[in-house]
């Protein structure tokens, strides 16, 4: 193909977007909502899953191994516990060590703690996980092994931000899959306006052996630039916007009081761009496709 060819393409795309301002601009605001939505949701999704693997690596459960188990029985438990599918760090917390941490927490009160020996504690391990998802499995297969006493867990926190994430990977999704129907319905719309406009310049064509792809091409051009455009756009008022809501809660102190650590937009921008990509052109090619088969005898 000749680049006078796809200069024409490009070119009559872009006189057909603005050739129809008004529908231009509808579809450029269909668009738009559907890729904030996306964006808004992508945002939150990504920081909760940014929470989670911090949890992960801080967050676990600690198991505690029966008084009477000998030194070989507590080193088989913590070997036991290395082998568990969705175990990522075990650490061997002995009786003097659990003795020493009391007195610590005791504070001013730690001489409380002198008539008391050791031995009355349980060695333990500190368990941490690969995915929090596998809290519930994971404790199931320690529930397993002989010599537990107990195991102490967070598994609210940790159920709780797990369903979260789940559902805002859900919501995301089902929005998105809403707003595209919404969005590639109106680009066919618009363009269909534009083709039913020069339908008897496109008989000419035909008659004059043109082909489907070559009478198509401007129209699915136009769709892509009102996709693309609308990316752009989406893009510089999802960066402002999350960068303001970012440096608020910086600011706030929120982030230090509650120990979250908000994603700076950098580490988001790559994903966002590649969708909003893939979107604006993919809905643009769908709805003019879309306009065009009756026009085509497709």
């Amino acid at each position: 193909m000749s680049f006078n060819v796809i200069g024409y393409f490009i070119g009559e795309g872009f006189r057909n977007v603005l050739k129809n301002k008004k529908s231009t601009v509808a579809c450029l605001g269909v668009m738009c909502a559907t890729m904030l939505m996306f964006g808004l949701f992508f945002s939150i999704g990504e920081n909760i899953t940014s929470m989670m693997k911090s949890l992960e690596s801080s967050q676990g459960m600690q198991v505690f191994v029966i008084n009477s188990a000998t030194d070989a029985d507590v080193q088989k438990v913590g070997e036991a516990l290395k082998a568990i599918d969705g175990v990522n760090k075990v650490t061997f917390v002995s009786k003097e060590d659990a003795y020493n941490d009391m007195k610590n927490k005791l504070g001013n009160n730690g001489d409380l703690m002198s008539g008391l020996d050791p031995s009355i504690f349980a060695a333990s391990y500190m368990v941490t996980l690969t995915n929090l998802n596998m809290n519930t499995s994971v404790q199931d297969s320690i529930n397993k092994l002989d010599n537990i006493k107990k195991i102490t867990s967070n598994n609210d926190t940790i159920n709780k931000l797990a369903n979260i994430g789940r559902w805002i990977n859900i919501i995301t999704l089902i929005m998105l899959i809403i707003l595209i129907a919404i969005s590639i319905f109106i680009i066919s719309n618009t363009i269909k306006l534009t083709v039913h406009a020069r339908r008897k310049e496109i008989s000419i064509m035909k008659y004059v052996g043109a082909t489907n792809g070559f009478i198509r091409a401007p129209f699915m051009v136009e769709g892509i630039i009102i996709g693309l455009l609308s990316g752009l756009i989406s893009i510089l008022l999802v960066a402002g916007g999350y960068t303001l809501i970012a440096d608020k809660i910086a600011a706030s102190g929120m982030s230090v009081t509650m120990n979250i650590n908000v994603l700076g937009f950098s580490a988001l921008v790559n994903q966002i761009i590649l969708v909003y990509i893939i979107l604006g052109v993919g809905i643009g090619i769908i709805g003019s496709s879309m306009s065009m088969r009756k026009y085509l005898d497709v």
